[in-house]
């Protein structure tokens, strides 16, 4: 009988962690070649995890909720594979190497569309880490991997190295230095002697709590000569907050929008406009037969009048390469559909919607809106996307200022229609109207090319036969 690891993956999205979701199995429990064994939160996305080989499960190396990073072994199988013999202790040094350089070779679990690669993600080597696996090769039990600290950090334990800068990702280094920890300080129970954030709320904890220690030791004298009120405070924040981790989507979208506000110049333009005619065709097109079991709504027509706008107006259909110092211009459209999910704000996107029809259209938007409410969102619908629509009308929001997707040269926000006073053929009259707000990137697009891009879109809402004798 051996023990046989099984890893986070790598599932080809540029991440470096992912949050167990979710367990399958327990140990003790039969497992087969390909069984799914948990479910994973990585790049917004819910992905079940197929062990590749039979055995049965030894152990759970973490548990549900905890965020892991790749590479690292999340649960361990004990097969009836038999171990041939050693002659020789030289031999019995060599077996893990070729343990590890013979795994690849097993099947490995991928998306579709993706497959299994090393991961970019260079990781500094840890200095004092020591290898899990060599208590198990040599007999006896390996100790498990620390979850959280269990209680408070004791000051008299010696944290870091002295002169050693201590080894903590940069949120972690943010989150002490907001509530003024000092990381050489902090005791880490990280794999490797990494400080984690659970180290740090720990270590806050324990400077807090000495505290309130010499306030019982106050006189009786002195404690009614102080207000009581001015004991409260700590008291009632520690109450009156919650602290929630950032992690998974919420991770990933704070990253992604601080990264595009901060590298892309946005420049947001705005225009206000009468969509009557439109709202009229989407009633007749639900009415047609031809389209019949079809989903027809506005969003459908505003999609379809940033297409037959980009065709008008090409090279705002483009991205920025920073490392090479080139406009790349897109000859495909992958539009982008902001949805709202149970876990966030993801952005899906339709490949080559400039190449659909108005049926198909809408079933890829049908398609991609269900997926994305039931959280099966693949990361390959994530990627690659160029232009992106976001409805903020579906809030009864009239406008906004949209972050543009990292990647992406454009954003439209589609605020509500809602029935207004509106000048038509000279009369004032009830009419359907609504504003968009378009947000770019000035490295790509100038002033000039985003207004006509804008009124082109405006222009095929106002008058939605635009979409035939402008196609």
């Amino acid at each position: 009988m051996t023990i046989r690891e099984f890893k986070m993956p790598d599932v080809g999205e540029g991440l470096t962690e992912a949050e167990i979701l979710k367990w399958y199995v327990q140990p003790g429990d039969t497992v087969t070649d390909g069984q799914v064994v948990c479910e994973v939160e990585t790049a917004k996305a819910a992905v079940e995890l197929p062990i590749p080989f039979d055995g049965v499960v030894h152990a759970l190396l973490f548990e549900e909720g905890t965020t892991v990073d790749v590479g690292q072994v999340i649960i361990s199988v004990q097969t009836g594979e038999a171990e041939a013999p050693a002659p020789a202790a030289a031999a019995v040094e060599a077996a893990p190497a070729a343990a590890e350089e013979a795994a690849p070779a097993a099947r490995q679990p991928v998306l579709v569309g993706y497959g299994v690669s090393e991961s970019s993600t260079k990781r500094r080597p840890r200095k004092a880490a020591p290898a899990p696996a060599t208590a198990a090769q040599n007999g006896t039990a390996a100790p498990a991997a620390p979850a959280a600290p269990a209680a408070p950090v004791q000051p008299a334990v010696p944290a870091q190295p002295t002169g050693e800068r201590p080894l903590a990702k940069p949120p972690v280094r943010k989150l002490a230095k907001d509530l003024g920890i000092d990381l050489a300080s902090v005791v880490p129970t990280g794999d490797g002697g990494v400080v984690t954030r659970e180290d740090v709320h720990a270590a806050a904890a324990a400077a807090i709590a000495p505290q309130a220690v010499p306030a019982a030791a106050v006189p009786v004298a002195a404690q009614a000569q102080a207000p009581v009120a001015e004991a409260a405070p700590a008291a009632d924040t520690a109450a009156r907050e919650t602290r929630i981790p950032v992690k998974g989507v919420r991770k990933v979208t704070a990253q992604a929008m601080v990264g595009s506000a901060f590298t892309a110049p946005h420049v947001t333009e705005f225009v206000t406009l009468d969509v009557t005619r439109t709202m009229k065709l989407v009633q007749e097109l639900k009415d047609d037969p031809d389209l019949a079991g079809l989903r027809i709504n506005p969003l459908l027509l505003i999609a379809k009048a940033v297409l037959v706008a980009i065709r008008r107006n090409p090279d705002v259909n483009a991205s920025w390469d920073e490392a090479a110092q080139e406009i790349v211009l897109k000859h495909y459209v992958n539009l982008g559909i902001a949805a709202a999910t149970p876990r966030g704000l993801i952005v899906p996107n339709i490949k080559d919607a400039h190449a659909k029809t108005l049926g198909e259209l809408s079933e890829s938007l049908s398609s991609l809106v269900a997926t994305a409410r039931d959280g099966k969102t693949s990361p390959a619908d994530m990627q690659n996307g160029t232009i992106t629509i976001t409805n903020v009308g579906v809030f009864g929001v009239d406008t906004g200022t949209p972050i543009l997707n990292p990647g992406e040269s454009a954003i439209l926000a589609v605020g509500a229609i809602k029935l207004q006073p509106w000048v038509h053929k000279g009369k004032v009259k009830p009419r359907q109207v609504t504003t968009l707000a378009l947000s770019f990137d000035h490295r790509l697009i100038d002033g000039e090319l985003g207004s006509k891009f804008l009124a082109d879109i405006a222009a095929v809402l106002e008058h939605p036969r635009r979409l035939v004798t402008w196609s």
